[in-house]
């Protein structure tokens, strides 16, 4: 099927464009990258194709050289171009990270700082997780859910694979709250009681729930609200 026969909420470039980059797949982000497909395949059957020369890695695909990537057919040299090229801006965007996930996390207050650029100005909720080890470090974050501006949905069992995949040890929640307001309802403590419950059944701990807004959070952990904004 040819791409222009999809409809348009399925074309990746409109998806991108109606929906941001956060709501693509591995396989459209690529296939946006890639530009077009064959005389036999769609971009998107390309991309995909692509994915599983790499092990469904994107680390892997980011290793390959310009010969390993062209074996795959609808791969030339502007192609590989494109696609090395986003993965070196990746690996420079990382780079320029403050650093924080190198120190062990001391509390609510570095959570804070690690997130409010993923999550200052938001219009809606965004869930995510921080994967932390033994000693505290940072393995990764991730976002796992986003909604709008009422509420997020974030699995427990979901979220407890994940850290079992990861090795992860310790987890932290973190959600924002678009309304300014950083204390917790209802929803956000039986969230918590949950997710803690679910984590300690494979012996994760659960060490904090940290909820974001522009100037303040709320800490599960200290039970208590804290106001970042200037001057205060």
């Amino acid at each position: 099927m040819r791409i222009k026969e999809l409809c348009e909420k399925e074309r990746p470039r409109e998806k991108l464009l109606a929906e941001g980059a956060g709501r693509m797949s591995n396989a459209e982000l690529l296939a946006i990258l890639i530009g077009s497909g064959t005389r036999n395949e769609n971009v998107l059957e390309v991309a995909n194709r692509l994915l599983s020369l790499g092990e469904g890695k994107l680390s892997v695909i980011a290793g390959m050289d310009q010969a390993g990537m062209k074996t795959l057919s609808g791969i030339g040299d502007n192609r590989y171009a494109a696609i090395a090229a986003a993965f070196e801006l990746g690996k420079r965007c990382c780079l320029e990270d403050p650093g924080i996930e190198k120190t062990p996390v001391r509390g609510p207050s570095s959570i804070y700082r690690m997130m409010l650029p993923h999550m200052k100005g938001l219009d809606h909720e965004e869930f995510w997780v921080i994967f932390l080890n033994r000693a505290n470090y940072v393995i990764c974050k991730e976002m796992i859910s986003l909604g709008g501006i009422g509420a997020t949905v974030a699995e427990p069992r979901q979220i407890v694979k994940r850290a079992l995949d990861k090795h992860a040890t310790g987890l932290i929640l973190v959600h924002n709250h678009p309304s300014g307001n950083p204390e917790p309802g209802e929803a956000d403590r039986s969230r918590t009681s949950a997710m803690k419950k679910a984590a300690n059944t494979f012996d994760i701990a659960l060490l904090d729930h940290v909820i974001i807004t522009d100037g303040s959070y709320f800490s599960f952990a200290e039970g208590r609200t804290e106001d970042c904004s200037p001057g205060a």
